[in-house]
């Protein structure tokens, strides 16, 4: 999938240096590189995070929650050392943004890693890069030595007698270490499983030590809004909703693509627009609005703008901006099975509601699909996908519960026409099996 600027409504800040080989920190450097950096250590710790707060940045791994919010809830004060974590464990299905800016723009990702230790009073940083992404590795690690050579990494950063180190590490390939808490367990070399909480990162995190952990495109935003200002990046998106969103567009689309787009960017203009539509003339069946964790929409749903307010209001999330568009043609019995398979071996089967439900979410799928299914079949689907959400240790449970009641609350027609020995109506249909593998 290409990164495309073609369209005239992308906004380039985050993807500004993409393509412009900024991978070459002095590179990186005629491009605006670590001013920001410098900036930060002129304003102070309160000064940055009140610009933080001004720029309505939040979350860009999911959540959405506001990112200076989250740093003012480190204390000033602590015992044990204070620690920046980038989690670029991007392994939500759909979504390939974090890939992207390591790839292109490794050093923005460093230098928003830096800022946020002199916001919080962090010494120590490090970046978690998915373990599928472990090409990348050599390129962030080239950054880290070259923003080590020119003295913006070390004891005394930029000259100003501030210590700041920092460590790119990368996981084994498990779904689950992209929920923060068990991402600090794989750091330390255990085995990646969610904590318990309270207490929450932000006091006892890494190590026991209070923690800042943000989304690789969250920290990499980061440099741009100190340069540009709170309140000027704030104004690219809506209220309580501030600035750029990398959207990766997938699916039966004629542009497929990540854009850089304004936050509450009309979700029907993004489809038909931005993406180009759907080929060969075909109708609009369903879109997943924020990688496969995330309710899907109905074609009279899309009219909405994309920030995490107004998605939220449809009844969907935007999770983590992976828009995948669904034509006629994709039988949604067989999109929610291949969904269920994902979460049931990703679950790391530390809590039941998740290791079981995953696992009789995808047999009850499967008999479904197969035409072995009788109606209560699909009341039991979604009984159980119901009685999962919110008795999980993390929201894997919830990531996997919520689309399946979705799809057979608004497809239950459907799901209905493969009862009784029918079998899939769409068997003999292959346009969807490209989004479907």
């Amino acid at each position: 999938m290409a990164y495309l600027t073609t369209h005239p409504d992308v906004v380039p800040v985050v993807s500004y240096r993409f393509g412009k080989g900024a991978t070459n920190i002095d590179r990186y450097i005629e491009l605006d590189g670590y001013k920001a950096a410098r900036k930060a250590i002129e304003m102070g710790p309160e000064a940055v995070i009140a610009e933080m707060k001004a720029s309505n940045l939040r979350g860009r791994g999911g959540a959405g929650f506001p990112t200076g919010m989250k740093w003012s809830f480190v204390p000033k004060q602590s015992e044990k050392p204070k620690y920046i974590l980038v989690n670029g464990d991007e392994s939500e299905p759909a979504t390939c943004k974090d890939r992207l800016i390591f790839e292109h723009d490794p050093h923005s990702v460093i230098e928003g890693v830096i800022i946020a230790g002199l916001a919080v009073g962090a010494k120590m940083g490090f970046i978690y890069l998915r373990g599928e992404y472990r090409y990348l590795l050599n390129i962030m690690e080239k950054a880290i030595e070259d923003a080590y050579a020119k003295g913006f990494l070390g004891k005394n950063i930029f000259g100003s007698g501030i210590e700041f180190e920092a460590v790119s590490h990368t996981g084994a390939g498990a779904y689950e270490v992209g929920e923060e808490s068990a991402l600090m367990e794989s750091l330390e070399g255990k085995r990646g499983i969610p904590r318990i909480r309270p207490p929450f990162p932000a006091v006892v995190g890494l190590y026991g030590g209070p923690t800042v952990i943000n989304n690789a495109e969250t920290l990499a935003t980061v440099p741009h809004i100190i340069r540009m200002g709170g309140a000027e990046y704030a104004k690219i998106g809506t209220e309580r909703n501030g600035g750029t969103r990398l959207f990766c567009l997938s699916g039966h689309l004629e542009k497929p693509g990540v854009y850089e787009l304004p936050m509450g960017y009309n979700l029907k203009r993004m489809i038909y627009e931005v993406g180009g539509g759907i080929p060969g003339g075909r109708k609009l069946k369903a879109v997943v609005p924020g990688g496969s964790s995330t309710p899907v929409l109905l074609p009279e749903e899309i009219d909405i703008g994309m920030d995490f307010d107004q998605v939220g209001k449809a009844g969907s999330m935007l999770g983590s901006g992976g828009v995948v568009v669904l034509d006629e043609t994709v039988c949604m019995v067989e999109f929610a099975l291949r969904t269920m398979r994902f979460y049931q071996h990703e679950s790391c089967g530390w809590c039941i509601p998740c290791r079981e439900g995953t696992d009789w979410l995808k047999k009850s799928l499967t008999r479904v699909h197969a035409g072995g299914g009788v109606d209560k079949d699909i009341d039991n689907i979604q009984y159980l996908a119901e009685n999962m959400l919110g008795r999980t240790f993390c929201p894997l449970g919830d990531a996997a519960a919520m689309p399946t009641i979705a799809f057979v609350k608004k497809f239950r027609k459907e799901f209905e026409d493969h009862l009784d020995g029918k079998g899939c109506p769409y068997k003999h249909s292959l346009q969807h099996e490209a989004v479907l593998a």
